[in-house]
């Protein structure tokens, strides 16, 4: 069951908030939280980890901090030192973080939006402005409008939250895009924090850049957010981490941090360490799976669902549909909902943009997502034959 991605596990009974949430009868395809066993590695490690019998306070593992920097130097050519890590309790937790961190109360935050809900919040929840720039979108793939992200930067702009891999969207920047958009925030003097969360999930031989690798001038004035959560879906055991090469950057960390971040439990360490040194195998398999689960979505899209446009995800498991065209009597969202019984991702809920468009999780077996489709169809099927004039 760990390394067979066919094969159903039954999650109904559990305390999965993906298919607790909305109940029998729905096919949940909504969060990014994939419908996989973690990789073997990991699950034994975990078990040795609980037949020890104490689970106090724990410390970051110093192999832990290695195989993050193994890993960034071999992956990315980038030189990381294991004091440059700050460990936390999730990503979410880290754009929350950084957005208090960096400038005072009423300094503007930039964002691209469509984009994960967080990122519009935190700026808020951080007392923070929220400052917004669209992202174009040029026959079904989404680009950076440059010119309108650097009319976007005001004179309070203090940071900008890149998501890359791209959530929804799911574009992988090429190396050029992100050295303009650095380009940009140098010039601004503005922080860049990038989430790179989807980083081990790329498809189709492109590579993944952090933007912080690109230059040292770079690496001084970002804040990188990554995590094995959902590389290796491992959310629930809480565990991500900051890097920062700038030393006040990682004190402005830590003092906004203090007395509210709780550290990571153990489990989420054993988990991260196991699967950063022994998870690849199982990788390697998952994506394999992955992109034959998002070519069928996209070949089924196509051949069946004609009036939808889905945007091919050059990385992550989420898939980008737009539904504008299939003139739906409520959201697509509620559409799919309560006519298919298929829980989607809300579009409106990323941002501008976002209106008319629903989320799609991929990372599901086979079965679990030919079946969504065709529930999907079936309900487009009935609203037309709902709105076909009645023969006499």
């Amino acid at each position: 069951m760990y390394d067979n991605f066919d094969e159903p596990v039954d999650r109904r009974e559990s305390d999965s908030t993906k298919w607790r949430r909305y109940g029998d009868g729905v096919l949940p395809l909504w969060v990014a939280d994939m419908d996989f066993a973690s990789p073997r590695p990991v699950i034994e490690a975990l078990h040795r980890r609980v037949d020890h019998g104490i689970f106090g306070y724990g410390d970051p593992p110093e192999a832990l901090r290695a195989a993050i920097c193994e890993r960034l130097a071999r992956l990315y050519g980038w030189k990381v030192s294991p004091t440059e890590l700050m460990f936390l309790p999730g990503l979410v937790c880290g754009l929350n973080l950084v957005s208090r961190a960096v400038g005072q109360p009423g300094d503007g935050i930039l964002i691209q939006t469509p984009v994960y809900p967080p990122f519009l919040t935190a700026p808020i929840n951080g007392g923070r402005v929220l400052e917004t720039v669209t992202l174009s979108r040029r026959n079904g793939r989404y680009e950076v409008d440059f010119d309108a992200m650097e009319q976007a930067i005001t004179s309070r702009t203090r940071l900008f939250l890149l998501c890359n891999p791209h959530n929804p969207v799911g574009r992988v920047y090429e190396r050029w895009e992100l050295e303009r958009m650095a380009e940009i925030c140098l010039r601004h003097d503005l922080v860049i924090c990038s989430d790179e969360i989807h980083c081990d999930l790329i498809y189709d031989g492109r590579r993944h850049i952090p933007i912080a690798s690109l230059a040292p001038e770079l690496a001084e004035r970002c804040i990188t957010l990554l995590s094995p959560s959902k590389t290796f879906n491992l959310a629930g055991l809480g565990c991500a981490v900051a890097v920062t090469q700038n030393p006040a950057l990682m004190r402005q960390l830590h003092a906004a941090a203090a007395g509210i971040v709780p550290p990571v439990n153990v489990l989420g360490y054993v988990a991260a360490l196991a699967a950063y040194q022994e998870g690849q195998p199982w990788l390697d398999a998952l994506l394999a799976y992955l992109a034959a689960n998002r070519d069928y979505l996209a070949d089924y899209v196509r051949r069946h669902l004609p009036m939808i446009t889905i945007t091919k995800p050059e990385g992550t498991y989420l898939a980008w549909l737009d539904c504008r065209l299939c003139d739906l009597p409520d959201t697509p969202y509620r559409f799919f909902l309560n006519e298919a019984k298929v829980a989607l991702n809300d579009g409106a809920a990323f941002g501008p943009g976002g209106e008319g468009f629903v989320r799609l999780n991929f990372g599901c077996p086979r079965t679990t997502l030919a079946q969504a489709l065709e529930r999907m169809r079936d309900a487009l099927e009935r609203l037309g034959s709902r709105r076909s004039p009645t023969p006499r």
